[in-house]
């Protein structure tokens, strides 16, 4: 394969013509981003989305590195004197790494081998008798071969076996065929390491394990190497188990691959020398090979899986612009409270302690009360760690005697708000504020807008995968940054509004212009217009024209920057504007009578239908954002913890996670429940994703639950996925409040509170 065939090549794999490869690629190396090309350059690659191209985009620079690896191989042994007409033909055609790799093996300079000294010894001559007459015997061929190093028939014999073996584990051909019917036939298995069963129980599952390589999920596979990496498991690729020794399909195979396929002892000696070489070097190899591959096939799924549930979570619904207040829950160091306005400006910071040892319940409901009532909080977020919901319940008795228009409370997810509080980013955004306060401020945040929040926090750290640690970190770090600027460049960005991290994400900014945009903001004042951009220390017309686009200024002097038209296309979109007999402003506000509008009178050299239509769409609905509308999942009443889930109950919750083997939902307990991908619909379910996304409210049943292990059976399917028994329970019995930590001591009373509030209020 040549440089010439790699768009052909990619094409294929994405369902493209490779002139659109091609064109794809000529704006890769010129500097383009996948967001600017997918947005503002359809006409160019034929209308390749952003999936696309990010496949595209990976399989470019394996193929291009497979292409650099080939050059070196065939330099080397064009060096050693060893190229072939035959073997530039088979290296030219090598389509992966791996086989690459087998047909240089014999070329590779390699350390002293046993089989190097046997031949130093000159028993490449006694191999070369053995193959030469297959009748003899070969004890009886050894006398003219023994030296000082191989001084008996055994051991010369065994030197002409390294020989053999060496031999055939650099067979390209063999190794190939042994590698796809370890594969399509190997079984994984996993045994507990002995005397390790307790220490190792978490990995229980996994004992005395047997399944199927090539049917092995992903995210057992990962769980398997985690438990051998933590040495309580011991992991081996079982290949014809059953057959009889020396008579194994790969055995067979290693012996054909000698012609040793008659009755002489020469066959006889090479069909056991084969043998040996499988069970010795052979399997071992491949073993290893084949193990490696399926890690980095199960780790590229985790890594799937992650970057679609990041980009589920970055997209999710924003609850908008409203005063809100952030509570990031805990007993011995408080309840941390901050107050933010609509733009997420902090407006006030406190620390309540509800909960043990100090027990203030009612200071920590007056004082949360107050500042709803003089910040006009519209809105509540409530971390989701420890004492969630003690602190749900608080909040909810506090909004029950409140008057007028209450407050609507929301869990989130506080997955990175530790990381963030303690970052650089965070030390400079608050100096002055504690770090424990600072993740009080991301919880209310990440309320208003996701996206605005959460780009502030390393990918990794949202906690939204499976074995995020296990797996390759920059593979997983370039996944999940690619998804991040995917969701931030879909959704577009305020440039008058927008934090330094997140204009850092936007296409063709970076960090160094987006702290350049920042600071020229500070000093100058809010951006009147996008051509004010090119004002800005270092932003030149390439960033520019890949960056205008998806940045957005509201009610500047010019109406289109606040869409997603690029700039490039202002006299295209007011063409189409004219033609309408309206003034830009009118057809924004009314864009009614862009249906009279036939987009094909406005292509011309420049641009094509899809721009023209893209206008068309943005003029219709400018700046719309394509995120969900923001609604929340209810908590019943009572079930705090997993104690209180009984089997029948049906309960709301979020998706938090969406893996391939189902989806976590967190119904209010601390500890999310599965529903299993055979539970997720009453049809069949291939993809968990199809379904469900995260950040989902779904309603499940609970069908079982295992309060030892903290695991939560749930079910969506409409029959319950449970017994007749279960499914007569059509609603979810309320259990009586605990007696948890907010209801301890003198002041656990709220009669008390409620006649304090009313008297505050007037009522």
């Amino acid at each position: 394969m040549s440089l010439a065939l790699i768009p052909r090549l990619i094409a294929a794999e994405i369902a493209a013509t490779p002139a659109q490869v091609v064109s794809a690629v000529e704006l890769l190396d010129g500097g383009a981003t996948v967001p600017f090309i997918a947005r503002y350059r359809k006409e160019v690659t034929g209308g390749l989305d952003d999936t696309q191209l990010r496949k595209l985009e990976e399989r470019l620079g394996y193929l291009r590195e497979l292409e650099a690896r080939r050059g070196a191989i065939v330099s080397s042994i064009t060096e050693q004197g060893k190229m072939t007409e035959a073997l530039a033909k088979s290296i030219a055609g090598a389509v992966t790494k791996a086989e690459l790799e087998d047909i240089y093996l014999p070329y590779k300079p390699k350390r002293r081998t046993k089989a190097m000294i046997a031949r130093e010894a000159g028993l490449q001559g006694l191999v070369d008798a053995i193959l030469g007459d297959r009748s003899a015997d070969p004890v009886a061929l050894v006398s003219g071969f023994l030296s000082e190093g191989f001084p008996d028939a055994k051991t010369a014999l065994e030197g002409a076996r390294d020989i053999v073996a060496e031999g055939l584990s650099e067979n390209a051909s063999l190794l190939g065929r042994l590698r796809d019917h370890m594969r399509k036939t190997g079984k994984l298995s996993a045994k507990v390491v002995a005397g390790k069963e307790a220490a190792g129980a978490k990995f229980s599952d996994y004992f005395a394990h047997t399944e199927d390589f090539a049917r092995v999920p992903s995210h057992r596979a990962l769980a398997m190497f985690r438990g051998r990496n933590e040495e309580f498991l011991t992991l081996d690729l079982e290949v014809d188990a059953e057959a009889p020794r020396g008579e194994s399909p790969a055995e067979r195979a290693c012996g054909a691959a000698l012609g040793a396929g008659g009755a002489g002892p020469g066959d006889k000696w090479l069909r056991d020398a084969a043998a040996w070489a499988w069970r010795v070097k052979i399997k071992t190899s491949l073993t290893l090979d084949l193990m490696a591959e399926l890690r980095e096939a199960a780790e590229a799924e985790a890594i799937r899986v992650f970057a679609r549930n990041l980009k589920d979570l970055l997209l999710a619904a924003p609850a908008g612009g409203k005063a809100t207040m952030g509570l990031d829950p805990g007993i011995r160091t408080g309840v941390k409270v901050a107050v933010v306005d609509p733009t997420g400006k902090v407006l006030e910071t406190e620390t309540v302690y509800p909960f043990q040892p100090k027990n203030d319940l009612r200071g920590a409901q007056v004082t949360l009360a107050r500042l709803i009532g003089k910040h006009g909080v519209k809105l509540i977020s409530i971390g989701n760690g420890t004492a969630s919901r003690e602190t749900e319940k608080m909040v909810a008795d506090i909004l029950a005697v409140l008057p007028g228009e209450k407050p609507v409370k929301v869990v989130v997810s506080e997955a990175g708000a530790s990381v963030y509080s303690a970052s650089e980013l965070a030390a400079r955004e608050f100096p002055d504020l504690d770090v424990s306060l600072r993740g009080a401020v991301s919880i209310a945040r990440r309320l208003q807008d996701p996206l605005a929040e959460l780009v502030k926090i390393e990918p990794k750290a949202i906690g939204v995968g499976q074995y995020q640690h296990d797996v390759d970190q920059h593979r997983l770090a370039r996944s999940l940054d690619a998804v991040v600027e995917d969701a931030v460049n879909a959704v577009g960005v305020d440039l008058n509004t927008a934090s330094a991290p997140l204009l850092a994400r936007v296409s063709g900014v970076g960090p160094g212009l987006a702290e350049a945009i920042v600071a020229h903001r500070d000093e100058n004042g809010p951006f009147a217009a996008r051509r004010e951009l090119l004002k800005v220390a270092r932003l030149g017309p390439k960033a520019f024209e890949q960056a205008a686009g998806f940045l957005r200024i509201t009610g500047g002097k010019e109406p289109l920057d606040g869409s997603s038209v690029h700039p490039e296309a202002y006299d295209l979109a007011r063409k189409i504007v004219a033609a309408c007999g309206r003034d830009l402003r009118s057809v924004m506000a009314d864009p009614s009578v862009l249906r009279q509008v036939e987009p094909r009178d406005f292509v011309d050299e420049r641009f094509g239908l899809p721009t023209v239509k893209d206008i068309l769409a943005e003029l219709e609905k400018p700046g719309r954002d394509p995120r969900p509308t923001f609604k929340t999942a209810t908590f019943a009443e009572g079930v705090e913890d997993i104690k209180d889930l009984k089997p029948g109950m049906v309960l709301e919750g979020t998706v938090t996670n969406v893996a391939a083997f189902g989806a976590f939902v967190d119904v209010g307990v601390h500890q999310d429940g599965l529903v299993h991908v055979s539970q997720l619909s009453d049809s069949f379910v291939k993809d968990p994703h199809a379904v469900v996304k995260a950040g989902d409210v779904v309603k499940v049943r609970v069908v079982e639950v295992d309060v030892a292990r903290k695991r939560i059976g749930l079910t969506m399917k409409s029959d319950g996925g449970a017994s007749a028994r279960d499914q007569a329970q059509e609603r979810a019995p309320v259990a009586k409040p605990a007696r948890g930590p907010m209801q301890s001591g003198p002041q656990a009373g709220g009669n008390a509170f409620a006649d304090a509030l009313k008297g505050k209020f007037g009522r």
